[in-house]
């Protein structure tokens, strides 16, 4: 790697230009230059390789500092896509894995449920439950569960290894051709680093008997590096019935080569894990002091899963381009149960539990091509993808104690999805350039049903078409205009469903099985405020009418068009060398676009997202970071008449390095012990004193404060 600096000082926030061994560059960028050395990097805006179920594998050959952050570089397509590194996590205070992913502006994060359960997911006026419209990928290799036990799309991070993340890449909206199912609001990578550059140690331990452990390290061995990362954690949390998270986690990565002769790596990752939950709990039961704020109606509610991978991925060059790819196999199984309404059932309860156990199958292959075209400079990309769900086991039963009595349903699916894609990139004049994409994709469904009457096939296909524009720069700003077509697949049972198997006799309406959405979106970047980067972007997303498939019923429920619109708004400021402030403001307005007489509010559609984070990495040792996050309130029934509350949470985080290898910090979680909650419900329940249900809110609260301290070494 290359390092120049430019006319701007040699030290503080500057603007960064990579060129890489393909061809593409990556710019605007925010650094920490120190004694010529890069100890911060967060690229605001990038053009990536390969995306999103794409292998993500550009490696950087040279890095020039141009001076203070006071210009605009790169070739950015939106002013909502970027990438956030690992120098910036490390600041960050973190209580869960999956909060790792809020460095996405205007993405919210929580947990109803106990911490081995995927996380919940808000952006862009969408309630995403664990993920239906924002597609998630580790190093390529898509995390979102199509046709799962649970709910669609279903994202579960937790196999993550936070301190192994290198960087996480996301792009909002439509506009991408690299990006196909699940990614009608978003698309967020997650990449692991290829090496540590030294051996390393963390242990963590705080309150209700959090105890952490982490150990990697990365030997040079054959030519090539392995990187060795284990992780375990047990979590009791703050609930009255102690959760007794077991985490184990482990991840052994091999690559050889680099820079342009092309790189190759192999990576093999292992999760369990092993919950009992508190799910969310009536408001009523709450009030009346039946229970805690943080007590439990069903004991026995949790679960078990895990994710054993192995992929491989490589780059190289290909004629007068670059090539990528990506194979990856993924062994999965989740048990989980639940039980929302409890005893609407007064002799057996409402305990239900989901299983999906499946095996999966997939890659992409991409080609990269720059070329002059009457003297304008052109980018053509090209590429494939596939995926194959062999789903043994996807099943639906009631249990009492998590003992089965009845099954609702059990099937075995096969699903299949395929997908080409091509951009060019053109640049009309130093003014103008634009970005033309499209997309196909084809999905086959075949399902075989415990009742005859919903086993069968289907298929279905999609064209998607991108645009992007992009004027300027002028006075350090660009402008950006994009649409583009996007979509979800719905759940394969859905695809074939006839009767609903509660009763076996009732008809089911069929889903579609793909949900197109239509995205646009009006955006500038101005760098017209010195040390400062600002961004705003004006969008809307429209989806087609669609029938939903529910987990948790077996069957299909309708939903109605929909059209959503907003505004985002980050900024980032280094007035001071170690000093970096950043902020991202977010507004939605989402309704139901047809006439329905029981209202056009979407429930659960957050209105409003704030954060602003404090970074601070001081040359005396001395480090630390500080976040306020805020959600505002939500519709939670279609005619508006009952709204959860805002949450709003500050988590502060400081510490010391010595020695230049010990590193000692403690973090404060809820620092002002907010009573607000992780999310809310509004639905009818039935207590064990009750004999008919009730109509209630139904909450998960924020844990309260909660302390917690790191201990690290590298040698």
């Amino acid at each position: 790697m290359k390092f120049h600096t430019g006319r701007g000082p040699p030290a503080g926030l500057c603007g960064v230009s990579f060129s890489t061994r393909d061809g593409w560059s990556a710019h605007m960028v925010r650094a920490n230059v120190r004694r010529n050395s890069l100890v911060g990097l967060t690229v605001l805006s990038l053009p990536l390789v390969s995306f999103a179920g794409g292998v993500p594998t550009t490696v950087i050959d040279e890095v020039i500092v141009t001076g203070r952050l006071d210009r605009l570089q790169g070739t950015p397509v939106s002013a909502s896509q970027g990438v956030v590194t690992d120098e910036q996590l490390d600041l960050r205070p973190v209580l869960r894995t999956g909060e790792l992913m809020e460095v996405v502006p205007g993405l919210i994060v929580t947990q109803h449920s106990g911490d081995g359960k995927a996380n919940q997911f808000f952006l862009r006026g969408f309630n995403l439950d664990h993920g239906t419209d924002l597609a998630t990928s580790v190093d390529g290799v898509p995390v979102n569960m199509p046709t799962h036990g649970h709910g669609q799309g279903y994202t579960d991070i937790n196999f993550v290894i936070p301190e192994l993340v290198q960087a996480i890449e996301y792009r909002k909206g439509t506009y991408y051709a690299e990006t196909g199912n699940f990614s009608a609001a978003g698309a967020v990578n997650m990449r692991y680093r290829h090496k540590v550059d030294s051996p390393m140690f963390v242990v963590e331990g705080g309150q209700d008997n959090y105890k952490r452990g982490m150990a990697a390290a990365s030997p040079e061995i054959g030519g090539g590096t392995l990187l060795v990362g284990l992780e375990y954690a047990q979590i009791d949390g703050p609930w009255v019935l102690e959760e007794n998270y077991d985490k184990r986690n482990g991840l052994l990565r091999y690559t050889h080569g680099a820079g342009k002769d092309g790189q190759f790596s192999i990576t093999a990752q292992a999760y369990e894990g092993d919950w009992r939950s508190t799910d969310q709990v009536p408001l009523r039961a709450v009030r009346s002091g039946e229970i805690d704020r943080f007590g439990f109606i069903d004991p026995t509610d949790g679960g078990s899963t895990h994710r054993y991978g192995l992929s491989v991925d490589w780059n190289a060059s290909l004629g007068k381009g670059t090539t990528t790819g990506l194979l990856y196999a993924v062994d999965y199984n989740l048990n989980l149960i639940s039980n929302f309404s409890y005893f609407t059932d007064a002799e057996n309860g409402d305990q239900f539990q989901q299983v999906d156990d499946r095996r999966i199958y997939g890659g992409e292959w991409a080609w990269h091509r720059p070329f002059d075209w009457q003297g304008r400079e052109q980018e053509l990309t090209t590429g494939v993808q596939v995926r194959h769900d062999d789903i043994g086991k996807v099943g639906l039963y009631r249990t009492i104690a998590r003992e089965r009595f009845d099954t609702v349903r059990e099937d075995a699916v096969k699903q299949t999805s395929y997908a080409v894609f091509s951009s060019l990139d053109t640049r009309w004049t130093d003014k103008l350039r634009t970005t033309v994409g499209l997309r196909a994709d084809h999905f086959d469904f075949d399902v075989d049903a415990n009742l005859a009457e919903n086993s069968g096939s289907a298929s279905d296909s999609l064209v998607s078409p991108k645009l992007a524009i992009v004027l300027g720069p002028w006075s350090k700003t660009e402008f950006f205009f994009d649409v583009g077509r996007g979509f979800h697949s719905n759940d394969a049972r859905g695809t074939t469903i006839r009767v609903d198997p509660a009763d076996g006799v009732t008809p089911a309406e069929r889903v579609n099985p793909l949900v197109k959405a239509l995205g646009t979106d009006v955006g500038l970047r101005t760098a017209i405020v010195p040390n400062t980067q600002f961004s705003v972007s004006l969008w809307s997303l429209d989806l087609d009418s669609e029938l939903l498939f529910i987990g948790d019923a077996g069957t299909t429920e309708a939903s109605r068009e929909s059209e959503r619109r907003g505004v985002e708004i980050a900024a980032i400021w280094n007035p001071i060398q170690w000093l970096i402030v950043d902020a991202d403001l977010a507004w939605s307005k989402a309704r139901f676009s047809d006439d329905d007489p029981a209202g056009d509010r979407i429930p659960g559609a957050v209105e409003n997202v704030a954060s602003v984070g404090v970074a601070i990495d001081h040359p005396s040792g001395w480090f630390g970071g500080a976040r306020f996050r805020h959600f505002g309130k939500a519709p939670l029934i279609e005619d508006n008449s009952v709204r959860s509350e805002p949450t709003t949470l500050v988590n502060l985080e400081a510490g010391y390095r010595f020695a230049k290898r010990y590193k000692v910090s403690a973090a404060v979680y809820n620092v002002f012990d907010s009573k607000d909650s992780d999310i809310t419900y509004f639905y009818e329940s039935q207590l064990a004193n009750e004999s008919e249900p009730v109509e209630d809110i139904h909450f998960h609260p924020v844990e309260p404060r909660t302390v917690r301290v790191t201990v690290s070494a590298s040698f």
